[in-house]
């Protein structure tokens, strides 16, 4: 049952823009696409049809390392139906790689794999199950190369190299081929810290690799167009993104490459790189048809990135009254073939990885490897989730060393608003770190169950494996566990980050009415309903049309990294005083003469008018713009920010600071392994509720990811054959509604006083501290140290 309280402390400093139009910012409004989504009549991307069209299918590798010694598609091109085949020989322009940051991954193998579902070959025939049969004919002869699965095969002297010759991009400090980026943070003297230190504990972690697990698979569809272009209809997190990859390898320019968004089942991350956009332009282009592909589950596990597994070290020092010394850590995420995000992982996981604590001393190292294993780059929390797993865990362990309580102890070294962080950017905003752990404390603890009188009408459903009706509760102990996390909102260091809005105002059927056109990818956080709330609030009307998003207006950056209702919100709030003040000057020619207040007052726009800021009514907003209409495309960009140096991490590297706190309250069967979540309480600071409903439920998604990580989800890679071995929701387990626990949500609005109404980015904050609270809790319950995740049975048994 979701449950959430709102608190904004007295005093609290807010930019928010005082106007009070119905369906405006604060209030929580519906969302437009929400009642087509439960009823099942949303169209997603999967659901596109066109006349004459023809389906796409990627033949990928089935081996990990190889070499492509031939390929023969002669029994494929023979098949009836079969309209195209193309292999890497057939591309059309010179540039034939693509990728987010590092152009290093092929549009189709080019004689070699690198990873176990690498693309290699295309088909496009008349029915899918054609061009899967035709794809199935395609024989490939490959010759297997040596592996590089972990740090040691990849750093070793006579390591395969995986991308031979690559041009360093990260100025020289990259000490092998097979590291992608390497980012350290120095600050202070560790050593002598260290000596200072009455306890020191270390600690060695292990965090699996987990998939975004969105339920509506890749898919799109391409359109060729006469003008020798091609319209692409694709679920994506970034179109102008895609559109820089895109457009090159097809030898196109921009301009003939239009894409428009369709509709997202979901994201995560994991639609931040290309997967099918490519493939489904190249075979609408070579056959002059429309072509839809749809990746089955299987195939989606091979066609988008996963989350970086790593290898974290970690050693804290503290002194007997519970301050904290010093800090040391390196940490190794495995980045696989191709370089994705990994880049800008590695520069979020070493800056964030002391967590929100004052620690002054600290000797930081983050690397991210090209591997044999799949590829890894965006999702949810992006670096700071793998940090926090290992730092929290360290914090209980200085605890308990100290023997203080754990949620005092972390209390006693947070941050807050001044805080210097490890790179030297000064905390500038509210960081109530403190505050937060203090609410996740305060709350009540769900009541005890009594497992003894489970014969006499217990429900022992509500135990752990109690719907196998595997246990009455015997060896059933109950754990409690805390944990706070720190995430950055936006693109960081340096990155030209901004967004566009357009924003059109003029009369319908005698009623003004406001269009708000972005490039925004709404992937199911609820933008376009925000988008429409500002619109209301900064425009006064009540009709609010939200055009689709695509690549004829500017970019509006990536959904990801919470930056969208900070970023395109603040394009379209930005856009949309322009257009206000546009307006009021229009009615300023107009009107006058005839009322002095027009020059003095403060003017407001609400309910569809023109009023002074005492509440008189000056003029409709129908009536001054008649049949003319005010129509703004503007750019909004935050505070600038600075690439972190690549010796010592110093640098202003992050535009804002977000925070949350979990506490979990498990149930664990020590005898069959089994965990049951009762509980997992949260408390996060908004900075501005701009939709509280939106909040509430972006708060209980990442928290609900987070549980998931913790006690179930695993991309399973042998180590062998780098092959993935749980490629399908059989094998690769989510949380279900039986495994969501009540998740009571405390939310705090502390406004941040640089940013648009005074919001924080907060979706992905919940999925950092909900891992590593659970852990924690199980940690409590049983005595166990488990410094590794997911948390399967056998490690709870003693049987690993």
């Amino acid at each position: 049952m979701a449950q959430n309280t709102r608190t904004v402390p007295a005093g609290t400093p807010t930019n928010v823009t005082q106007k009070h139009n119905k369906g405006g910012i604060g209030e929580s409004t519906l969302r437009p696409d929400g009642t087509l989504k439960v009823t099942g009549e949303f169209a997603y991307s999967s659901d596109m049809w066109h006349e004459d069209m023809l389906w796409g299918q990627t033949l990928r590798s089935t081996v990990a390392h190889a070499e492509i010694v031939s390929i023969d598609i002669s029994e494929a091109l023979a098949m009836p139906g079969v309209y195209s085949v193309l292999t890497y020989d057939d591309l059309p322009a010179e540039m034939k790689n693509y990728g987010l940051e590092i152009q290093d991954t092929p549009v189709l193998a080019n004689g070699r794999v690198r990873h176990h579902g690498e693309p290699v070959a295309l088909v496009a025939a008349d029915h899918p199950e054609t061009a899967r049969r035709a794809a199935a004919k395609i024989k490939i002869d490959y010759k297997e190369l040596p592996l590089v699965t972990d740090e040691a095969s990849a750093l070793a002297a006579d390591a395969p190299l995986i991308h031979e010759g690559r041009d360093d991009h990260h100025s020289g400090h990259v000490p092998h081929p097979n590291i992608v980026h390497r980012q350290p943070i120095i600050r202070g003297n560790v050593e002598e810290a260290r000596k200072r230190a009455d306890v020191i504990v270390e600690g060695e972690y292990t965090f699996g690799m987990q998939d975004q697990a969105f339920l509506g698979p890749e898919s799109g569809l391409a359109v060729p167009s006469e003008d020798g272009g091609v319209d692409l209809y694709v679920a994506t997190q970034w179109l102008h993104s895609d559109l820089q990859q895109i457009a090159p390898v097809l030898g196109l320019p921009p301009e003939k490459v239009r894409m428009t968004l369709s509709g997202v089942g979901g994201a995560f991350g994991g639609r931040e790189d290309i997967s099918m956009q490519i493939h489904a332009c190249l075979l609408a282009l070579a056959t002059n048809k429309p072509v839809k592909i749809v990746y089955n589950r299987f195939e989606s596990f091979f066609g988008h990135v996963h989350r970086h597994p790593a290898k974290l070290w970690y050693e804290h020092g503290a002194t007997k009254d519970g301050k904290i010394t010093h800090m040391k850590c390196k940490i190794v995420l495995d980045g696989g073939a191709y370089a994705s995000a990994s880049p800008a992982v590695v520069g979020n996981a070493s800056s964030l990885s002391v967590g929100p604590y004052v620690i002054d001393d600290v000797d930081i190292e983050a690397i991210a490897l090209y591997t044999n294993n799949p590829p890894c780059g965006a999702m949810r929390g992006f670096g700071a989730v793998q940090a926090c797993f290992a730092y929290e865990a360290q914090m209980d362990k200085l605890a308990a060393k100290l023997g203080m309580d754990p949620v005092e102890f972390r209390q006693l070294n947070a941050m807050e608003m001044g805080t210097i962080m490890p790179t030297g950017q000064v905390v500038d905003s509210p960081a109530p770190v403190a505050e937060l752990l203090r609410r996740v404390k305060a709350r009540p603890l769900p009541p005890e169950r009594q497992w003894e009188t489970a014969g006499e009408g217990a429900d022992v459903r509500a135990l752990p494996g109690g719907l196998s009706n595997t246990t009455h509760g015997e060896g059933v102990v109950r754990g409690v566990g805390y944990a706070v996390g720190i995430k950055n909102v936006g693109f960081s260091e340096g990155f030209d980050d901004y967004s566009t809005a357009r924003v059109r105002l003029e009369v319908i059927n005698g009623e003004p009415v406001a269009m708000v056109h972005t490039a925004m990818a709404e992937v199911g956080q609820g933008g376009v309903t925000v988008h429409a709330q500002i619109a209301r609030t900064e425009l006064g009307v009540t009709q609010v049309t939200i055009h689709p998003a695509d690549t004829q207006v500017g970019s509006a950056g990536s959904t990801s990294a919470s930056r969208q209702t900070y970023m395109t919100g603040g394009a379209v709030k930005n856009t949309c005083e322009h257009v206000r003040d546009a307006l009021l000057e229009m009615g300023r020619r107009k009107n006058g003469s005839y009322h002095p207040a027009w020059a003095h007052a403060e003017l407001l726009l609400e309910g569809g008018k023109v009023v002074t800021d005492g509440g008189e009514v000056l003029a409709d907003i129908a009536d001054i713009l008649e049949d003319e209409a005010i129509d703004l495309e503007l750019e909004f960009r935050h505070r600038p920010t600075v690439a972190f140096d690549l010796k010592t991490g110093q640098g202003d590297g992050h535009v804002q600071y977000t925070f949350a706190a979990h506490r979990a309250v498990v149930e664990v069967d020590t005898e069959l392994g089994l965990v049951k979540v009762v509980e997992l309480a949260t408390a996060q600071d908004v900075g501005k509720a701009l939709n509280m409903l939106s909040v509430v439920g972006q708060i209980q998604g990442g928290t609900t990811q987070g549980l998931g990580v913790a006690v179930m989800e695993e991309i399973i890679v042998d180590p062998k054959t780098a092959k993935v071995r749980n490629p399908s929701f059989t094998d690769y387990l989510i949380p279900t509604i039986l495994d969501t626990p009540t998740i009571p949500v405390d939310v705090l609005e502390l406004a941040d006083p640089n940013a648009p109404y005074g919001l924080r980015g907060l979706g992905e904050a919940p999925t950092l501290s909900s891992t590593p609270a659970v852990l924690a809790a199980i940690r409590q319950a049983t005595g166990l140290e488990l410094n590794k995740t997911p948390i399967r049975p056998e490690a709870l048994t003693g049987t690993l």
